[in-house]
């Protein structure tokens, strides 16, 4: 059971992502295409389980099982797709066993990356989203401080209304920046 922590947003957490991005560049090097900062300690000033949420893009997923092993000796779990399909996932704990990082990891123009760009980058544009996300993640962690599928499972709605929100925006973006050209 794993205890349900937010906490305010720290600007530590961009430091944090490109210590660990330098890692698995290393490791996974040729193969990677761009690696991403995601997941709420990506979005300035909203409360966010402090865990850094890593999304890797590679040419091809089979080179990155090949590096499991790599992957390991930095002191992540291999949990293959993890319910997501196209995707490698892993996850770090620190040496008292608190999580600390995750990384999503897809082939490039995968619908899955763009999903979460879009995500992160519409919560960004629009802070008053992401200030009722965070409103939402604080009062779920106080009321399900050791249920983290009760913390997921509630977070899901607001998301998918969020998700679909982000995808409008970012076709209206695309759609405005076709008239210019």
């Amino acid at each position: 059971m794993r205890k349900v922590e937010v906490v305010k947003h720290n600007p530590k957490w961009r430091e944090k992502f490109q210590i660990e991005a330098e890692k698995i560049n290393h490791i996974l090097g040729e193969n990677i295409i761009t690696i991403h900062h995601i997941g709420s300690t990506a979005i300035p000033d909203i409360y966010a389980k402090p865990i850094i949420d890593i999304l890797v893009e590679v040419k091809e997923l089979i080179k990155v099982d090949e590096r499991n092993y790599l992957m390991q000796s930095l002191g992540y779990q291999v949990m293959g797709e993890f319910g997501i399909i196209g995707r490698r996932y892993f996850w770090k704990n620190n040496q008292e066993g608190i999580r600390t990082h995750h990384v999503h990891i897809f082939e490039v123009n995968s619908k899955q990356v763009e999903r979460h760009l879009t995500f992160r980058d519409y919560m960004i544009s629009h802070p008053e989203d992401a200030q009722k996300y965070s409103e939402l993640k604080f009062s779920l962690a106080q009321k399900y401080p050791t249920d983290i599928d009760s913390y997921m499972n509630c977070k899901d709605s607001f998301i998918k209304e969020i998700d679909l929100k982000a995808a409008q925006w970012r076709l209206s973006i695309q759609q405005s920046s076709r008239k210019t050209i």
